[in-house]
């Protein structure tokens, strides 16, 4: 019982760095990446339906996105999408495929991002912060553990709390580096 309120701990705060690289995919670095259009969902014969269900998307020389859709019909539903979604890049339609080009990023750009990445790293550190401040309010809470073992506990959360926001700073450097690299 003592260790699964740790464990719980460690599961969620791994859930939060999850979601904070999952955050960071959609975040530009300049060079062409998929991720980008992660979260774009095309009407799709009336149904909402993410982009690389009803495509394939590839790179191009590096900087260029290039989406083939399975479905031909689909093509200017997924351009519409495109367009409709935040981005900020123009789709081409040539008739057979999308190609998005993907310029290359000014510095002023570059440092912008990588305020939003520090944003998103201190949202993710807030989110492993309050999963320690309610596991330690578990243990403090539970009367059958004795206090000795309740005090080794808290240490073994902080222990978590402190691994993972040193996961998650490492991870917000190395997305700088590649967003600041040209």
């Amino acid at each position: 019982m003592n260790d699964m309120i740790i464990l719980e701990a460690e599961e969620k705060m791994e859930k939060a760095i999850a979601n904070f690289e999952n955050g960071l995919a959609k975040v530009r670095t300049g060079r062409a990446n998929p991720n980008i259009l992660n979260g774009i969902e095309v009407d799709y014969y009336g149904s909402p339906t993410p982009l690389n269900q009803i495509a394939s998307i590839s790179i191009s020389e590096g900087k260029t996105l290039v989406i083939k859709p399975y479905d031909a019909h689909s093509l200017k539903d997924i351009e519409r999408a495109i367009n409709t979604s935040d981005i900020g890049l123009p789709p081409q339609n040539d008739g057979t495929v999308i190609r998005i080009t993907v310029p290359q990023l000014t510095e002023e750009t570059r440092k912008g991002y990588c305020k939003d990445v520090d944003k998103m790293a201190e949202e993710c550190k807030v989110a492993i912060r309050n999963i320690r401040r309610d596991a330690n309010d578990e243990v403090k809470k539970d009367k059958t553990i004795p206090e000795d073992t309740a005090k080794s506990m808290q240490e073994d959360i902080q222990k978590s709390t402190d691994k993972f926001i040193a996961k998650t700073d490492e991870i917000a450097k190395a997305k700088q580096k590649e967003i600041m690299t040209i």
